[in-house]
């Protein structure tokens, strides 16, 4: 599928002697020392990236990284000093002063980390701002102006003012501005990173779920790695003006690309990263139909698991351990009599942390489709060697 924004061989040099730069940024020379050189200081140096339409793209780094300069550049707020940015078929870069207009217009929209309300105007006229600046009449801008605030959750504070809502309350006023010119992308430059943990994480759920009905395209800036886990479909690291590593969250994490990435991922939550399905085997279940319970114990044997699930005409109906299958057997009794109708059960996109209370029984826990079919295993141990897999390398 075509990328909905794609960067390709992007440079940024601050100063007035970019040719120099240039030549000693393709020459491998440090920021460090082109500055020393020339006194140019590099923004960005030989970045290329794409990002689906619906997705969110998270750009993270500290700050020096070039993060900001990049997202500035996707809405021509930055103008490249080499290098392109398509945003469907329109390289911002080097389009007309029309055309840019028109991307800005109709295409994009963007979200900063200071609220920049203004506090003599109500809420409603607030969000209405861009669209008044855009011509739109009062009586269009105001009906949009309340849906953008009804997406965010404050659509019965269109009448009040700045100073009466809470910092969480006013960065989502900053959305709903966002949201009322119905942009296809959506750029935030550390939105969330002047609120209080409690409140930011919130602002991050609502985000999530906000997402889920509206599929925009984001281009979300942290210095938070918590932050870019959390919310990126795909996580861009930079350092230094160059993208370390692009990759989900469980490949960045799992696989480092360099020892910067490493280092910056060592002490992450790595319970809150990786999803079941990362650590599932097959489930190789036994049929209550076909089979008995020796056949049961040779399939965990085979399995090296404690316990075996168990089908009925495809369904999962329940699990059998080798114990209870080993007692079945010198007492005569068919599967059926053995099998026990409760056991651990979650779904593929399960997070570690919720598998911790399921893991306690010691049984393979049950990965179920939204239809209910078996779609594979993790074994306990799986857990938690998945967790200390840092500390093993270590």
């Amino acid at each position: 599928m075509k990328p909905k924004i794609h960067g390709k061989d992007l440079y940024k040099v601050f100063g007035d002697d970019v040719t120099t730069a240039l030549d000693l940024l393709k020459a491998r020379q440090s920021k460090d020392e082109i500055f020393a050189a020339t006194g140019q200081t590099v923004g960005v140096r030989n970045v290329s990236f794409q990002v689906a339409e619906g997705e969110i793209f998270v750009v993270m780094g500290l700050s020096g990284s070039g993060k900001s300069t990049l997202v500035r550049m996707i809405n021509g707020l930055i103008t490249p000093s080499a290098g392109e940015i398509l945003i469907d078929d329109i390289n911002v870069a080097s389009c007309s002063a029309e055309e840019l207009r028109s991307v800005r217009r109709d295409k994009v929209a963007m979200v900063f980390q200071h609220f920049a309300l203004f506090p003599h105007k109500t809420v409603a006229e607030n969000v209405a701002f861009g669209l008044k600046i855009k011509g739109m009449k009062p009586p269009e801008r105001r009906a949009r102006a309340q849906a953008a605030l009804e997406q965010v959750g404050l659509g019965a504070r269109g009448d009040s003012y700045p100073d009466e809502l809470s910092g969480g309350m006013q960065q989502r006023v900053g959305l709903a501005r966002g949201l009322a010119s119905e942009p296809e992308i959506l750029l935030m430059d550390e939105p969330f990173s002047a609120l209080d943990p409690l409140i930011r994480s919130d602002m991050q759920q609502e985000l999530l779920e906000l997402q889920r009905t509206l599929k925009k395209t984001i281009v979300f800036i942290t210095h938070d790695l918590n932050e870019a886990m959390a919310l990126g479909n795909t996580i861009a690291i930079m350092h230094d003006g160059e993208i370390a590593q692009i990759g989900t969250a469980e490949e960045i994490v799992g696989s480092p690309a360099d020892d910067y990435v490493a280092a910056f991922t060592r002490d992450i939550d790595r319970s809150q990263v990786f999803a079941a399905a990362s650590i599932a085997r097959p489930a190789d279940p036994v049929d209550l139909a076909t089979d008995d319970v020796t056949c049961a114990m040779t399939r965990m044997e085979e399995m090296d698991v404690n316990a075996v699930h168990v089908v009925d005409d495809g369904k999962l109906t329940g699990i059998i351990s080798y114990q209870a299958a080993n007692a079945a057997h010198r007492d005569g009794l068919e599967l059926k009599d053995a099998l026990e109708e409760e056991f651990p059960a979650a779904t593929p996109e399960c997070m570690l942390n919720d598998l911790y209370p399921l893991a306690e029984s010691g049984l393979p826990i049950a990965l179920m489709d939204e239809k209910g079919k078996l779609t594979g295993i993790v074994r306990p141990q799986d857990v938690f060697h998945q967790l200390t897999a840092t500390e093993e390398k270590e």
